[in-house]
């Protein structure tokens, strides 16, 4: 045993809160991870992990060494891929999860490119809405819609903002009449999206207000769906005002199919703001494959100005 694996097993079980998880992360067994993490306990005269039937948890001195351990093992890691990059393309498994409407829209693209490009990388994409565990499911890569928060050992890139825009169909509006001011849309169907918990207004803040004051409007409609591509296909075909991210409706508006409404307001402002985020593990930092797969992610969306906000 030495020590670089002594602190791989460490950092694993801190990651992940047990051992089982940090051995499936390692490809090991659990007996191999305990017998390591006891090993490096054992010389270095400190308890550097709580352990219960329940959880792992790091102690005082444990969360110091922590920190330091994981700084030692990114500048190794670093360090190989920087080494190995000036001689290797990106090649391997490179393993990717994204939301499902982003997706067909934006990553088919990146996928041809990516192959045209490193035929040796094999991409291996999972698309879901949901939000995985990249630590125990081994992703590489993870595009994701939100605010990010705080993450320990995960960088996030920031690709895009995730503005809202209010759109109608010129066929809709022809009907039913514009929209000049948030309080107008309660004389209209909107389209929502249905939330688990209650249901929420749509808010607005008019550009420009330095009190930034926020009005509230609870809109009314017939149609709700936990899909935003369903929602956008209702607003094409007619049925009412949608509020909806501009990546997902801005080539809608470039061509006329859709019409935006109320320009002058922010819609869903302040604390609901939330970006688009490419997200990896710290220790994939310098990996050529993550970042050849994020460079041209930035390059696809570049390519929709007015339609994909930086």
């Amino acid at each position: 045993m030495n020590k670089f694996s002594e602190m791989q097993a460490f950092v694993a079980v801190a990651d992940t809160s047990g051992f089982s998880a940090a051995a499936r992360q390692l490809d090991l067994a659990p007996s191999s991870v305990l017998r390591l993490v006891d090993a490096l306990e054992e010389r270095l005269g400190v308890k550097l992990l709580q352990r219960s039937t329940r959880s792992v948890t790091l102690t005082e001195g444990g969360r110091d060494f922590y920190e330091r351990v994981v700084d030692i093992l990114q500048r190794l890691e670093s360090a190989d891929l920087a080494a190995a990059a000036l001689e290797q393309e990106p090649q391997g498994v490179l393993k990717v999860t994204a939301p499902v409407t982003f997706s067909t829209l934006y990553l088919a693209p990146v996928c041809r490119e990516l192959h045209r490009r490193y035929p040796l990388l094999q991409l291996e994409l999972q698309l879901s809405d949901g939000v995985s565990n990249m630590i125990d499911e081994s992703i590489d890569v993870a595009v994701r819609i939100g605010a990010v928060g705080d993450q320990p050992n995960v960088i996030a890139r920031r690709l895009a903002t995730h503005a809202r825009v209010i759109c109608a169909s010129p066929q809709y509006l022809g009907q039913h009449g514009p929209v000049l001011r948030p309080v107008d849309l309660l004389a209209h169907t909107c389209l929502q999206f249905s939330y688990d918990g209650p249901r929420r207004g749509w808010r607005f803040r008019r550009r420009g207000d330095a009190e930034g004051n926020i009005e509230e409007i609870n809109v009314q409609g017939n149609f709700f769906a936990n899909n935003a591509e369903m929602l956008r296909q209702a607003a094409l075909s007619g049925r009412g005002v949608v509020m909806l991210a501009r990546w997902l409706v801005g080539e809608d508006i470039r061509a006329g199919r859709l019409v935006p409404l109320l320009e002058d307001y922010e819609a869903n402002p302040g604390a609901m703001e939330v970006g688009i985020h490419a997200m990896y593990p710290a220790n994939r930092r310098g990996s050529v494959k993550v970042k050849a797969f994020i460079d041209l992610l930035m390059e696809q969306l570049s390519a929709h100005p007015g339609v994909v906000e930086a």
